[in-house]
This record gives structure tokens, C-alpha cells and sequence, in this order.
């Protein structure tokens, strides 16, 4: 089994202005509970989406399969990937790992990561995440999972400055339920969930989402189960020559999205931030120099 640089959702959303009516439409089916929509026979897969077989065999040829049949195997490729483990993605890596120092080969495919993901996002999306984060007449509430907790905590260390009514969820609590109490329609749910995607998490978003929230979701290429209700969505790349995943594309986009969301409500912000350092002169946190 081999990590696709190009996944077949991406090849799809790449391909959407140059397939036919038809082929859109299978497309969107596909799309809709990818990756298992595109498991099935070729037949059940063409009258679930309501076009004909010989539509099937075409697009997958548009997408650079020989044929149906290596469609599927490449879509099982990316189901496997999307449970490995810290083992086999390190044994992945290590079976075809080029030559060249570690450290080259790390930066050039976090390079690649941030290169690629950043090519996916529209800007309007960007703007709909930084203004949903942004509106102080939501509350916002940040959760992370078992490694992306820490991305979860600078985003609401941030936040917590520039806006008030943040929370931070400890999803891996068996308190995070009491959370979900005095939430409200309209309220911001900020969270990330990585492969190995976390039952707590998908729970978390589902009541969340019940009650009427807003889900702002940062996953990876294979995307979270929470994609299928989330408002926004923000796809990054992960893989890297380690057993471990790689952040570094995903602070990226919490640190611009940082950047947007203080500029859209400056003026608090400055006042917020104003009164912060007074707090911090007042009891000596940091070094003064002059």
C-alpha cells in the first residue's frame, strides 16, 4: 500500500469543469460518502447516481485508471491509508525512502504539503471561516483530539485575546458533554481531527451540530467523517518520511486565519489587547529590559 499524493477526491474537484453532465453528477455521488460510495459494483455505483455504466468507465479513464478495477483498488489504497498507524506509515516511507539527508527529504514534502493544500482553497471559503470565527455575537468553541489538542490550544490562546465568549473543549474529557449545554444556534465550533479520526470528536460534532452550530473542521486529504456536516472544511496535507504525521500545513492555516480574524475586529482587539499588558505589567510576567 502506497500514500497517493493526489487522492481521487482531489483528482475529482480538479476535474469537475472538464466532465460531462453526467460525469459531474457521478462525480458528486462519489463525493458524498467518499470514499465508500465508490466501493461497490460498477453497476451499484452508476444507479445510485442515476447515470449508466458505460458513464462509470469513462470517468475513471478521465481520471488516468486503466479501468474500473484500479479505480477501486486505489480508493481501498486510501481507505487503509486513513486508519495507519505511527508503524506502517514509517515502514511506507522507509521501503521507498530516496536518497538524501532527512532533513532535505522532510522540508521538500512539507514544501509539496503546503504548496499543494494551499492550491486548494478558495479564498471565499477562507473568508467564510475567518468570519464565522470572528462574529462576537457567536460563541466559539475549539476542540482538538489526542495530538491536534495543541493546535486546538493556540488557536484558542489566540482567540481568547481577540474576541471574548471562547472555550476550549478537552474532547478526550468525559466532561466535553457539559459543554455542549449552553450552546446555541449560530454558535462556532472550531475543530480538528486528523487520521485516526477520534470517536469523541465525530460524537462532539454530531450534538454540536444538532443544536444548531457552525463547524469550522481542519482535517487531512482523507478528511474526517466530520466533513460531512462541517460548513467549512479545510483539507491539508500530512504525509511526511516520519511514522508521524505532519501539522505544519494546518498551523499555517490557523496562524493566517489568526491574522485575518484580529484585523476584522481590530478595534476590540487592540482594546483587548491593551488591557492584557497592563495585567501582565501589573504582575511582573515578563522581563522588562529598560
Amino acid at each position: 500500500m502506497t500514500e497517493s499524493f493526489n487522492t481521487i477526491a482531489e483528482r475529482l474537484q480538479d476535474a469537475l469543469d472538464s466532465l460531462t453532465r453526467a460525469e459531474r453528477q457521478l462525480a458528486h455521488s462519489i463525493l458524498d460518502n467518499y470514499p465508500a460510495s465508490g466501493l461497490g459494483p460498477i453497476t451499484a455505483v452508476a444507479q445510485k447516481a442515476e447515470v449508466s455504466t458505460p458513464t462509470v468507465a469513462r470517468m475513471v479513464q478521465k481520471l488516468g485508471f486503466k479501468g474500473y478495477h484500479d479505480f477501486q483498488t486505489e480508493l481501498r489504497n486510501e481507505l487503509t491509508a486513513k486508519v495507519s498507524g505511527p508503524i506502517a506509515k514509517h515502514d511506507t516511507w522507509a521501503e521507498k525512502a530516496p536518497s538524501g539527508h532527512v532533513l532535505n527529504r522532510f522540508t521538500e514534502a512539507v514544501i509539496d504539503n503546503i504548496r499543494h493544500s494551499l492550491s486548494q482553497i478558495e479564498t471565499d471559503t477562507f473568508d467564510q471561516a475567518s468570519a464565522l470565527l470572528a462574529d462576537r455575537d457567536r460563541a466559539l468553541y475549539i476542540v482538538g483530539g489526542r495530538i491536534t489538542h495543541t493546535l486546538a490550544e493556540y488557536l484558542f490562546m489566540h482567540m481568547q485575546v481577540i474576541r471574548s465568549n471562547t472555550t476550549h473543549i478537552q474532547s478526550t474529557s468525559n466532561a466535553w458533554p457539559h459543554y455542549l449545554l449552553d450552546v446555541e444556534e449560530g454558535d462556532v465550533f472550531a475543530i480538528f481531527d486528523m487520521r485516526r479520526y477520534e470517536n469523541n470528536t465525530l460524537k462532539l460534532a454530531k450534538m454540536a451540530h444538532q443544536k444548531g452550530a457552525r463547524i469550522v473542521l481542519f482535517t487531512d486529504q482523507w478528511r474526517s467523517p466530520v466533513h460531512e456536516i462541517a460548513d467549512v472544511c479545510f483539507s491539508s496535507r500530512i504525509v511526511v518520511p516520519s511514522a508521524w504525521d505532519s501539522l505544519v500545513t494546518t498551523l499555517l492555516l490557523v496562524e493566517t486565519l489568526i491574522s485575518a480574524v484580529q484585523d476584522l475586529n481590530w478595534d476590540v482587539t487592540k482594546e483587548r489587547m491593551e488591557t492584557l499588558e497592563g495585567m501582565f505589567d501589573r504582575t511582573k510576567l515578563f522581563r522588562k529590559f529598560t
